[in-house]
């Protein structure tokens, strides 16, 4: 019963965007806000990515996400020549620490942002456990991302998993992009993933209702973001296709470049 009540509340949200009555940027920030600060319940930990979440109660699945990603992101490094230390690493959104724990060994130091400060503690904590690399905990507000970026500082690897498809607009990412261009280092790497639709009415952005689908938000198509990615002042690389995992469907992860300077 609980999926079909999720189905119409989907059906009806997706109609009154259809119909022009979608929410602005502004408000759809202030709702996702609220609901990333209200931590501790079941579904969120699950949205968070916490590891003793109930999605990860099966198995091995908390771990093996980030070695997935590690493994991704290795075989693109090597495919454009890759080859330099990692020295920072920077994971927006990066939740529970799931890839951290994997990505943060390589690093001579791995910077987590998020807009949640248990979730931080969290991660930090994860982190601790694996080693000794230094981490660095940055808070940011949904709607102002910008505001963190002299923060953060510069890094040689810029990671984002899991998140675009929780941003409020398509056009919101246009944003974060930006501010992965403004602190990669010059030849420095991202792997970014986003939810891919096929032009259909179910997959296509919500724009609307943030609280009830908090993973349906934001998609796009493969060519439209390949495009966003360069007009943010990347070169995308590569894209890998995941059509279905144990999490959800239509995963594109994006390996993306930072141009050197002349």
């Amino acid at each position: 019963m609980r999926k079909v009540g999720s189905r119409a509340e989907d059906l009806v949200q997706r109609v009154l965007t259809r119909v022009g009555l979608s929410h602005s940027e502004s408000r759809i920030a202030a709702d996702a806000q609220t609901y990333w600060a209200s931590a501790g319940s079941a579904s969120w930990k699950a949205n968070s990515h916490w590891r003793d979440a109930h999605v990860f109660d099966d198995g091995d699945l908390w771990h093996e996400i980030g070695k997935r990603h590690l493994d991704m992101f290795e075989r693109g490094a090597r495919a454009v020549g890759f080859d330099r230390p990692l020295g920072r690493v920077v994971e927006w959104g990066c939740g529970g620490g799931a890839n951290a724990v994997h990505f943060a060994p390589k690093a001579r130091e791995f910077v987590g942002v998020d807009v949640v400060p248990e979730t931080l503690a969290e991660c930090a904590r994860q982190v601790a456990a694996r080693g000794g690399t230094p981490f660095t905990p940055v808070l940011a507000e949904v709607a102002h991302p910008e505001r963190v970026v002299a923060e953060i500082g510069t890094c040689d690897l810029f990671l984002c998993f899991y998140l675009f498809e929780l941003i409020p607009t398509p056009e919101y990412g246009e944003r974060l992009l930006r501010i992965a261009s403004r602190v990669l280092a010059p030849g420095g790497l991202a792997l970014i993933q986003v939810k891919y639709h096929e032009g259909d009415f179910w997959s296509r952005p919500r724009r609307r209702g943030y609280r009830t689908s908090v993973a349906g938000m934001t998609t796009y198509s493969v060519p439209e973001f390949w495009q966003l990615v360069a007009d943010s002042g990347l070169r995308p690389e590569g894209v890998t296709l995941v059509p279905e995992n144990e999490l959800d469907r239509r995963y594109a992860y994006f390996l993306v470049s930072k141009g050197e300077r002349p």
